[in-house]
This record gives structure tokens, C-alpha cells and sequence, in this order.
């Protein structure tokens, strides 16, 4: 059975761990709504940008890979079709 001194060093070290906790950066930010509210949108707002970006460069570099093969009559027309209208909105 557990002492008196032991139950008192570890009711202690456990506040030593909550205080640790609590500092820190997560708990701090998810502590106030308002914080958590624009910390999310910051949030949302960086993976849709990310998304976009990301999908502009993927369509574009495989509409140039699809523009360059014109050995293939359906294929290479239809992507010389797209780079055209897509030199057209520069």
C-alpha cells in the first residue's frame, strides 16, 4: 500500500505535468473560440489555396504531356485543342 509521502509525489508530479500541458501551443490556441475559430479558417484557407495551386500545375503540365503527342489522331487533336484555347485566356 502506497504511502502518504508517495501519493503526495505523485499528486505533485502530475501537477507538474498538467502545468507543462497546458502551456502548451495547442492547448493555448484551441483555449479560446475565437483563437480556435481563426486558427481553422487560417487553416482552411492555406489547403485550399494549396488545392488550387496544386490541381493549376498537375492540369497544366499534363495538357502541355497531352499536347505533345500528336502521333495519335483523337488524342493529340483534342489536346492541341485545349493548349489553343488555353494560350488564348494568356
Amino acid at each position: 500500500m502506497p504511502s502518504s509521502d508517495d501519493l503526495t509525489k505523485e499528486v505533485h508530479a502530475l501537477r507538474v505535468e498538467l502545468r507543462r500541458l497546458n502551456r502548451h501551443r495547442f492547448i493555448r490556441v484551441h483555449n479560446s473560440m475565437p483563437r480556435m475559430l481563426a486558427f481553422n479558417f487560417a487553416r482552411g484557407l492555406a489547403v485550399g489555396l494549396g488545392t488550387v495551386l496544386g490541381a493549376s500545375m498537375l492540369l497544366s503540365v499534363l495538357v502541355w504531356a497531352l499536347s505533345q503527342i500528336e502521333f495519335l489522331p483523337i488524342i493529340g487533336e483534342w489536346a492541341a485543342e485545349i493548349a489553343r484555347q488555353m494560350g488564348e485566356l494568356q
